[in-house]
């Protein structure tokens, strides 16, 4: 029987401090178009997570701010 060869292994894993990418060989991302559909996930504070503790009061709360603003801020929010 003939002896595996012994692969080494690099003992100290640490990312290098720069990686240079070739935007040449870049492909555009095929999966792009089902992140459309994708519901937006944004990160609350642990605070805040507190206090709303479902997505449901989140958009509540949002909502009503939302509401409160003036029209002209909301103009120059949705363009």
């Amino acid at each position: 029987m003939k002896k595996m060869p012994e692969t080494k292994t690099n003992k100290v894993q640490e990312m290098a401090g720069e990686y240079r990418f070739d935007y040449k060989k870049a492909k555009p991302n095929r999966f792009a178009s089902r992140m459309k559909n994708e519901p937006l996930i944004v990160m609350v504070d642990p605070d805040v997570a507190k206090v709303f503790t479902t997505s449901e009061e989140v958009n509540k709360a949002l909502r009503a701010l939302i509401s409160a603003m003036p029209e002209k801020k909301m103009k120059a929010v949705v363009k």
